[in-house]
């Protein structure tokens, strides 16, 4: 009598128990570079302008005026940005994807028909992707560093609004990449409403307390009405270069000698 056969086990790779394991996080980090790289090929995505803002930040209340003035200003770059290369998507207005400031700048792209990207994260509170993302253009994240390469990855340009931890600490992520020169090429970052800015951080007092250069004051630009963002950001989006797609924001090789 012949025994039954022996079910096969899955292949690692199809195998949802070992996927969920710790053993297998690398993997699931590599598939957080790997599939939104996929999508920004298929939707032929050049280069990015990122917006970052708080997610309380609603279209009614005190502070209502940054979420039009995020819509607004998303939507004037993206109907220039439309009109520079009709064969693929550059200067793509992308978000954290979530409520607030990122739905407004989201929203405001939707609003002059052009493609928006959302960086989606899960988080207990506040964090939903917004109802203007573009198709296959509304990713999720389990990882924040891989969340925030990829803003860095495809970024030409940088516009923060008002914000609490999460804005923070993307802004100074890319400042203190910009500061330290460990990206190949310039990313411009554009602080939008300067009363907010100058109260919550002291850059002065950070200059005259020896904790940053006089010249790092000059890593940033403020403006506080869309008309005048778009014309900074125009100003130094002009000659970035039509690269490829999609064209990295590569990290500068600085050899180190060992001993």
């Amino acid at each position: 009598m012949s025994s039954p056969a022996a079910e096969r086990p899955p292949l690692a790779y199809l195998d949802a128990e070992f996927l969920a394991s710790q053993d297998a996080r690398p993997l699931r980090i590599l598939a957080e570079y790997l599939a939104p790289l996929q999508s920004f090929r298929r939707a032929r995505i050049c280069d990015t302008v990122v917006f970052f803002g708080s997610a309380r930040i609603r279209p009614k209340g005190n502070l209502a005026r940054y979420y039009d003035d995020a819509r607004e200003l998303a939507r004037l770059l993206t109907l220039w940005s439309k009109s520079l290369s009709p064969d693929r998507s550059r200067f793509v207005v992308c978000t954290g994807g979530g409520p607030g400031i990122m739905e407004a700048a989201n929203r405001g792209a939707v609003d002059a028909g052009g493609t928006t990207i959302g960086l989606n994260i899960g988080l207990p509170h506040e964090q939903r992707p917004n109802a203007y993302l573009s198709p296959g253009l509304s990713l999720e994240f389990r990882y924040f560093f891989m969340r925030k390469l990829w803003f860095a990855h495809l970024a030409r340009a940088l516009v923060v609004f008002p914000g609490g931890f999460g804005t923070l600490d993307e802004l100074f992520e890319l400042l203190t990449l910009a500061q330290t020169g460990k990206l190949a090429r310039k990313i411009p970052i554009l602080l939008y409403g300067p009363e907010f800015w100058r109260e919550v951080v002291d850059f002065g007092a950070l200059v005259r307390h020896g904790m940053i250069d006089a010249d790092d004051a000059g890593l940033f630009r403020f403006a506080d009405d869309p008309a005048t963002a778009l014309r900074l950001l125009q100003a130094e989006l002009e000659e970035a270069p039509a690269e490829d797609m999609p064209a990295f924001a590569h990290s500068r090789h600085n050899p180190i000698p060992y001993d």
